[in-house]
């Protein structure tokens, strides 16, 4: 049964007051990060920057984003830690609005940087908008509520700020709630051609008369494509297309000069845009069939031609009035949308395969780091009788899927076994692992960024061999978030800690831990952190001193940088950190040494946990191999043949699998079966049945 906005909002609550305790975050920035992860996992912004600051002239920001399109986000809260659901009128929006507008009017007009503290977040943010005065392409104001927002207010017309053209956006309760309730977990985005571009855009149908899919050719012209990537950014982008653009820039050299030196030729020499949508509205015209409306579009692949599109047009002033760019645009209901897109997304980037790119949720590695996660108990902590698991989210929304059809005693036993705070989501992973392996920098580009780095690094390790990502690469992973998590608390109760740059903090403080054990030839002990599932005594002082130096040396960044946050992104600052890693291993207890553990006994853990998993993944490719019956490889045998797919090794090797159960294929021969029936698919030679 669905939940009413009150039930929403009471769950809200309580996951939130969790939350800030379990983060050891003022509620204000625990809601704030919440909703704003959130908008960043579904593409809405891209990033999101903590900066609180308010003033008695009317002037208040509470976090921002500069984004790579010219386009500045800034939010602002509408949070007072209600205990009860109110209304959000348009009087609240307006003022609301008016504060955060004023921040922005204030930094490029009347010099608010000169009356800020130097070493904080909004100074940091009032500098870099008065340096970037006269480049913004765009203004989104967004307001996050925790009321529900009235029905008497029906729209926001976009408008203007200290010339910046303005648009307004009010995430509050309900739209929440109806984000997280939609089946894709995020907001569909509704495009009308007719009345954004005066018409609709010619299609040819390409699918048989079926209800379940349709598919339709169109020949989008550029321009088009261009604005609406203009309007809606990276919304428009299919999560791992997101993904794949993070990882590699956003202009493709080669797209940017057909576009500026041969537009004529665009349309042959580009391999056009694959795309989805959940359903669309046509109409006859004189011309032929016109696609008028789509409800959710999505690029899987084509998401660089797009960018580049933009971005030549807004830069080089490129014209792309006689530039066409062929789409595929497939029509998917929800209900078979989340297997569908991503195999779509799949096949269509095989021709320009990227590991980055190919790292769905439902990528090998996310699946075994998932069947750990169920499969895996956490032993108790001291003074606890149950074991508990750590819930690891590979898809969106898992969390609370998982709990949506049990009933009330069962999700009271499925929330004591899965805590809350012991649930981590893909770029959670991806922040845990990517500060020890020695990229700080990386986690302070935001959690998207440093995903898609995280990806294309571990996609390619995966690639080379999938051995290393077994039970200790699991439990390793685990510790390393138990001491990410317990850092973000011991950094927000220092006395010195302003409120600002703690993500910042956290990540240079665990690489130079990190950096100070590999000098010694040693290692924390992660496997003990694992067994405790805390953080002693000894390192959360350790960290505690570390912290303080690092603190003491992002604040202080070099001559010519106002925004410490953008200073923390660059490889000169970690360079800087680190050179002063040995005058901090001078100051650390002794008792931090003597719990590193050498590196020969980690290689000798890393070694037999490796030789497990090939175990276990031998298993796994004989247990696959032997639940498709002969028959079904006998058909599958027959349909490769007739492609002359199969080379005769290969082809001897399915005869021994037609034999099932008479004969068993060995270990390396169901691997070579696996190899088969995925380069099968790949290439569009086997469809599945």
């Amino acid at each position: 049964m669905e939940q009413t906005s009150e039930e929403f909002f009471h769950d809200f609550r309580q996951e939130l007051l969790a939350g800030a305790e379990a983060n050891g975050r003022f509620q204000l920035d625990e809601f704030m990060e919440t909703i704003a992860a959130e908008l960043v996992e579904t593409g809405f912004t891209e990033g999101f920057e903590l900066c609180h600051f308010r003033a008695l002239r009317g002037v208040r920001v509470d976090g921002y984003w500069f984004n790579d399109e010219g386009a500045l986000d800034l939010f602002i809260a509408d949070f007072e830690s209600r205990n009860e659901l109110m209304s959000l009128t348009r009087t609240d929006v307006d003022a609301a609005f008016k504060r955060v507008a004023n921040f922005f009017d204030a930094s490029i007009d009347r010099n608010l940087a000169d009356d800020l503290e130097v070493t904080s977040p909004e100074y940091g943010l009032a500098k870099q908008i008065d340096d970037r005065r006269g480049s913004f392409s765009s203004l989104n104001l967004i307001l996050f509520s925790e009321r529900t927002l009235s029905g008497a207010v029906q729209s926001l017309p976009d408008g203007e700020v200290a010339g910046v053209p303005t648009s307004y956006h009010v995430w509050d309760i309900s739209r929440l709630q109806r984000q997280r309730s939609s089946r894709s977990h995020k907001e569909p985005l509704d495009l009308d051609f007719e009345q954004m571009f005066g018409q609709g855009i010619a299609c040819l149908p390409a699918h048989l008369t079926t209800d379940a899919y349709q598919s339709y050719l169109m020949v989008m012209p550029a321009d088009v494509l261009a604005t609406l990537y203009g309007s809606f950014g990276a919304r428009l982008l299919e999560q791992n297309v997101r993904t794949f653009l993070q990882a590699r820039g956003n202009v493709n050299q080669g797209i940017r000069a057909t576009i500026l030196n041969d537009p004529g030729m665009f349309f042959a020499y580009n391999n056009g845009i694959t795309a989805t949508a959940q359903s669309v509205e046509t109409e006859e015209t004189d011309s032929g069939l016109a696609i008028t409306k789509i409800v959710d579009l999505q690029i899987v692949n084509g998401g660089q031609t797009t960018a580049s599109l933009f971005h030549t047009r807004k830069r080089d002033k490129a014209d792309l009035s006689q530039i066409f760019v062929q789409m595929k645009l497939s029509v998917i209901n929800s209900q078979q949308s989340e297997m569908v897109v991503p195999k779509i997304s799949e096949y269509a980037n095989t021709q320009n395969r990227v590991n980055a790119a190919d790292f769905f949720s439902n990528h090998p590695f996310h699946v075994r780091m998932e069947g750990f996660s169920r499969r895996i108990w956490a032993p108790a902590q001291k003074g606890s009788p149950r074991e508990t698991r750590w819930f690891y989210e590979r898809a969106r929304g898992q969390y609370a899927d998982a709990q949506s059809k049990l009933t009330s005693a069962e999700q009271k036993r499925f929330k004591v076994e899965h805590p809350k705070p012991q649930m981590f989501t893909k770029t959670d992973l991806a922040k845990f692992e990517n500060v020890w392996d020695e990229h700080p920098r990386w986690v302070n580009l935001g959690s998207q960024k440093n995903f898609a780095r995280y990806a294309a690094r571990i996609g390619a390790e995966w690639e080379k061999s999938s051995d290393g990502f077994n039970e200790f690469y699991f439990k390793r992973a685990v510790a390393r978030g138990l001491i990410f998590r317990a850092t973000e608390r011991i950094v927000s109760a220092q006395p010195w800690y302003s409120g600002g740059y703690r993500a910042n903090i956290v990540a240079y403080t665990l690489a130079v831990l990190g950096d100070i054990a590999k000098r010694e030839k040693q290692s924390i002990d992660f496997l003990e952190i694992w067994k405790a599932q805390m953080v002693d005594s000894v390192l959360e002082s350790t960290i505690a001193v570390v912290s303080k130096v690092v603190n003491d040396d992002i604040i202080s960044p070099p001559h010519g940088i106002s925004n410490i946050s953008e200073w923390c992104k660059k490889e000169a600052c970690w360079t800087r950190i680190q050179s002063r890693a040995e005058a901090i291993a001078d100051i650390l207890p002794k008792e931090f040494y003597d719990q590193l553990v050498s590196y020969e006994e980690q290689i000798a853990t890393v070694r037999s946990a490796k030789q497990t998993q090939r175990i276990d993944n031998g298993i796994e490719t004989q247990r696959k191999v032997l639940t498709v019956p002969a028959n079904e490889w006998a058909r599958i045998y027959q349909a490769l043949l007739d492609r002359e797919f199969l080379t005769p090794k290969e082809a001897g090797i399915f005869k021994v699998a037609m034999q099932i159960p008479v004969k068993v294929p060995t270990e390396k021969q169901c691997a070579v079966l696996l190899d088969v029936l995925d380069r099968g698919r790949t290439a569009g030679v086997l469809v599945e049945k």
